[in-house]
């Protein structure tokens, strides 16, 4: 058994960590109010949007055809990898890293040996665990989070949409987390471009939605459909940021209430060496005072 000093340094150590760990909760539980309550309230505005524009998407004709809803043969891919910039969140980071990993794998692996793929890392810490796997991130936007904001995201989102309007990428696909709740996240891939375009309906218990558009169909396509795909790119940084204070409030939890009981466990083994220690002294006395009389 170790010796009492041990274990109340021990104790005093962990004492501390639960104190760090607890104040580290309550920052996060205060930074998810903000987060949860900005994410909520773009939520239906964003769905909404989406909705009519894949509604909308439905009738375009080949004329009237946005350069954002163009598919063509897959050449050059972007995969924009979403994390956090910190870590002790458990596994929200290492979730949206395993997973691109996997996709580039499974679909990705000649591009990836033929230097046509190209990833974008929003979050230090996916840049990292990228890197520590061999694969480099041609651009990165670290300083987003640390003011999140649609202005100055609208830089960012607005480069990606002319590369591909350009020529430079045949499809950009985003990993993040989605937020659900303040204990869960779920790890979702999209097809930021191209737009997928709703299919005829041919269900015919399925009826699509009569839009007036007014001034023009040209016009309505050239300002919603830009529009749309900036406020999903925003709305995928707002749930990641919501999810990433989530997962850390989370961790953070569980990490006091570990604390906690090893505190209890450690707590009882220093009574125990103590108990013992004084039992020994007290031997030790009888024995000489017995050797004494004798």
């Amino acid at each position: 058994m170790a010796n009492l000093k041990d274990i109340r340094n021990r104790i005093q150590s962990v004492k501390s960590t639960r104190q760090i760990t607890s104040a580290m909760k309550m920052v996060s539980a205060a930074k998810l109010r903000k987060a949860q309550d900005a994410i909520i309230q773009m939520r239906p505005y964003a769905n909404k949007l989406h909705e009519i524009l894949t509604n909308l998407s439905a009738s375009l004709d080949k004329d009237s055809e946005s350069p954002f809803t163009q598919k063509r043969e897959v050449s050059r891919a972007l995969l924009v990898v979403i994390t956090s910039n910190r870590g002790l969140c458990g596994a929200f980071n290492s979730n949206v890293v395993k997973k691109t990993l996997q996709v580039i794998e499974e679909e990705y692996k000649t591009f990836l040996q033929d230097g046509t793929l190209d990833i974008m890392t929003i979050g230090k810490k996916g840049a990292d665990l990228l890197k520590s796997k061999g694969i480099s991130s041609t651009d990165s936007h670290h300083g987003l989070f640390d003011s999140l904001t649609f202005d100055n995201v609208l830089g960012v989102v607005s480069g990606i949409m002319d590369k591909f309007t350009a020529g430079k990428y045949d499809i950009i696909e985003i990993f993040y987390n989605q937020f659900k709740n303040a204990a869960s996240q779920e790890l979702t891939r999209e097809v930021f471009l191209p737009l997928i375009r709703k299919e005829k309906f041919e269900d015919r218990f399925e009826t699509s939605l009569d839009y007036i558009l007014e001034p023009s169909r040209e016009e309505i396509i050239n300002e919603l459909i830009p529009k749309s795909l900036k406020m999903q790119f925003y709305k995928a940084l707002l749930d990641s940021n919501a999810s990433e204070h989530g997962a850390r409030m989370t961790a953070m939890h569980k990490a006091t209430d570990n604390a906690t009981e090893l505190l209890r466990a450690l707590q009882l083994n220093y009574n125990k060496a103590r108990q013992s220690a004084i039992t020994n002294e007290i031997l030790e006395i009888v024995s000489g005072a017995e050797a004494l009389k004798g």
